[in-house]
């Protein structure tokens, strides 16, 4: 995988986490009760990217993320480099 597809449209904020942990939490704690299934990526974005952002604080210092705005999706998809690995995954227990 090498790019992230478009955000939904009540979805007008994409949040790339800093931390596995934060985004192991948010997978299966969050995304699985509310879709069955959650994932934990791992990828690279080029900085010249990402400095036009803030890290944001959701909670704690534990809890770091960009807020990319859904219409620059395009542009963070273009600044990934090489590909988007899951590292884990996470399903509803049947």
């Amino acid at each position: 995988m090498r790019a992230f597809p478009p955000r939904l449209p009540d979805q007008p904020i994409f949040y790339p986490v800093l931390s596995e942990e934060y985004a192991v939490k948010i997978a299966r704690d969050w995304n699985v009760p509310a879709s069955g299934s959650g994932f934990v990526t791992r990828f690279q974005v080029r900085r010249s990217f990402l400095d036009n952002y803030s890290i944001e604080k959701a909670g704690g210092a534990a809890h770091s993320e960009y807020w990319i705005p859904a219409e620059d999706l395009d542009l963070f998809n273009r600044a990934i480099v090489g590909k988007i690995q899951i590292v884990a995954e996470f399903h509803q227990r049947k």
